[in-house]
Parts: structure tokens; sequence; C-alpha cells
């Protein structure tokens, strides 16, 4: 009997995970929601979801973090216990767990966000009672959407080189620098984006594709990367 092709394989832990996805939002009941995602198909890598908490459905695209962690490739690692913050405010403790195949290629990834904002809330009002309330650092913001283009939209608008300020303002190294950062957190790696970022700068898709050319050809870390935002 031959052995299994690389898709073959990867359906088949896909399919082996569906009723876990299940499973662990059942235990944790309505303050979790498991995501799991197949890499292959970035703008609909949500191939099976339970719980609600950032409102993607199947068929949905990856998010920040899923578009960092495919960047990476094979040298991806489990991201876990990382505190981050919807849109709309809710505050949710995530952690993502790659998958690999047989030889050790990441292709997609099991992903649990839980919900606490009341232990949050709860953990202010007693530091306030006993005295010892601080100003923990505010977690970073993420939008989530089952359209591609709105997660890249929104990674490309919350860039810390935009503050504010019009994208027209960048000179040629800071749109340098803002083109390496988007290809180290995975944004050209999807359909298109490039001819987006283009639109969304104001600038020629040949420009674009100029200043990503360059930055792939400049050596050095990208300003501005966040090393854990985003959501599961």
């Amino acid at each position: 009997m031959s052995a299994p092709t690389p898709d073959a394989e990867r359906d088949a832990v896909l399919a082996a995970l569906r009723p876990v996805v299940e499973g662990l939002a059942a235990t944790f009941g309505p303050v979790c929601e498991v995501v799991l995602h197949d890499y292959r198909q970035p703008e609909r890598s949500v191939v099976a979801v339970a719980g609600s908490l950032t409102g993607r459905t199947v068929g949905g695209a990856m998010s920040e973090i899923g578009m960092r962690v495919r960047a990476r490739g094979d040298a991806a690692r489990d991201e876990l216990n990382y505190v981050t913050r919807t849109g709309d405010g809710t505050l949710l403790k995530s952690s993502t767990m790659v998958l690999r195949d047989s030889t050790g290629a990441v292709f997609g990834a099991l992903c649990v966000n839980l919900d606490v904002t009341a232990v949050d809330r709860a953990h202010a009002l007693l530091g306030a009672l006993a005295g010892t309330a601080g100003l923990p650092a505010e977690p970073p913001v993420t939008t989530f959407g089952d359209d591609i283009d709105a997660v890249v939209d929104a990674i490309v608008d919350a860039h810390p080189l935009r503050r504010d300020r019009n994208w027209s303002a960048l000179d040629r190294a800071q749109r340098l620098e803002l083109f390496r950062d988007l290809d180290g957190r995975g944004v050209f790696a999807v359909r298109r984006s490039v001819e987006q970022v283009a639109a969304r700068l104001g600038i020629s898709r040949a420009s674009a594709y100029n200043y990503l050319s360059q930055a792939r050809a400049t050596a050095g870390p990208a300003a501005g990367t966040d090393p854990a935002g985003g959501h599961a």
C-alpha cells in the first residue's frame, strides 16, 4: 500500500481535530471559542469553529497571528497564553498551537480564545480595594472578520508608522520599513495583498512591488512589529 500524500495526511489530521474543537468549547462553556485553521488556504482558513467570541465562521479568513505564524513557516512555534482585546473591548487570553505533518511541516493551527473580561474587572476591583492597583499595559486590539481584505486593511491602518499622519507623509526609508514589517507579519503571503496595500497607501502597484523587493533585499529587523499581538 502506498504512503498517503502530504495533503491526505493533513486532511486526516484536521478531520481528527474537528470533534476536539467542539469538545474543548463545550468543556469551558460560553467564555470559550476554539478555531481550527488550515493554512493552505489563508483566505478561508477556518475549517471548524465552536463558540462565538470573535464572530468568525467556517470559511472565514485567518487573523493577524495566523499570518505571522504562516510567514514563519516550519520555524513557527506555539504561542501560549497571550492577552489581547477585540474591537468591542472583550479581553481575551489566547493560545495558538501549530499543526505539523509527519515531516514537521506546519500546515495549520488549533486556537483557543477565553473571554477573561470579567476576571480582569474583578482583579482590578480587588486591587483597588487592597490599594495595590497599578496601571497595566493596554492589550493590543485586533480586527477580526471572515474577509481577509478586512484583516489586511486593519494591519496596515494600525501600523505605528502611521500614527496621526497620512501615508503620503512617509518618506522612502519609512515606506521600506513599513513594507519590511508587513512582509514579516505575513501580509504579502495573501493573494492580491500587494495591490491592496498599494491602494491603501495611495501609490501605484509598480511602486508597491518595488518597495517590497527592496525591503526583502535589505537586512535588519523591522520596527513596529508586535510579536505577541493578535488573536488566534
